[in-house]
C-alpha cells in the first residue's frame, strides 16, 4: 500500500482557523473548515519538517489533496467554552541551512496568551529543538531574539517562523476552537 519514501512529504501547507458553536466537535469541525482541511482524514504525526520538502501556500496546497484522502498533519488545537475566555493555537517551525537535513515543527496551544508571544514561543520551541540536534550551543535563559540571531549568525538555523491563530469564547457558553496546522500535500 505505501511505500517507505511515499510517506516522506515532498511538499507542505500551513493553515489556521476558527469555529464556533454550540457544540465542541461541531466548533472543531468550524474550524478544520475554516481551515479548508474539514474534507480529509486526518492523521496527527510528530514534528519533524521533512529533507527538502517545499512549503507552498495553503490554496495551492489544498488543490493537490482529494476528499476523504488520508492526509498526514502536525495539529494544535484549544478550546474552550468559558465566555471571553482567549484560546490559541500555534505551529512554529525551525528550516537548517542545509535543506539535505530535517527541520522541527512545533504545536503549542495556550489559554490568555497573545499571538504574538504564542507565535514566538512555538519558533523558539522548534529553533531549540533543531539547533541540539545540530550541536548549536545556546542558553536557555538568553532571550528568543538573541539567541534567534545567534543561531542565525551560526549558519546553523536559517529561518523560524509561526502560524497561529487567536480567539475568544463568546458570550452564552457557545464554544470557540482555534486550530493550526503544517499539512502534508505532496
Amino acid at each position: 500500500m505505501f511505500q517507505g519514501e511515499q510517506l516522506v512529504p515532498k511538499k507542505i501547507f500551513f493553515t489556521t482557523g476558527v469555529g464556533v458553536h454550540k457544540n465542541k466537535l461541531t466548533s472543531f469541525e468550524m474550524a478544520l473548515r475554516d481551515a479548508k482541511i474539514a474534507q480529509h482524514n486526518l492523521v496527527r504525526v510528530s514534528s519533524i519538517f521533512p529533507p527538502n520538502c517545499e512549503v507552498t501556500e495553503r490554496d495551492e496546497g489544498a488543490k493537490m489533496l482529494r476528499p476523504g484522502q488520508v492526509v498526514f498533519c502536525v495539529l494544535s488545537e484549544a478550546a474552550s467554552n468559558e465566555p471571553s475566555r482567549r484560546v490559541g493555537a500555534t505551529i512554529g517551525v525551525a528550516m537548517p541551512a542545509d535543506r539535505n537535513h530535517y527541520g522541527y515543527i512545533s504545536e503549542h496551544h495556550g489559554y490568555g496568551e497573545s499571538a504574538k508571544a504564542m507565535g514566538e514561543y512555538a519558533e523558539d520551541l522548534a529553533a531549540q529543538m533543531l539547533a541540539t540536534v545540530l550541536g548549536a550551543e545556546f542558553n536557555p535563559d538568553e532571550a528568543w531574539d538573541e539567541r534567534r540571531e545567534q543561531w542565525k549568525l551560526s549558519g546553523l538555523v536559517v529561518d523560524t517562523f509561526n502560524h497561529t491563530i487567536v480567539a475568544e469564547a463568546p458570550e452564552g457558553g457557545q464554544w470557540v476552537t482555534c486550530l493550526a496546522a503544517a499539512v502534508s500535500c505532496g
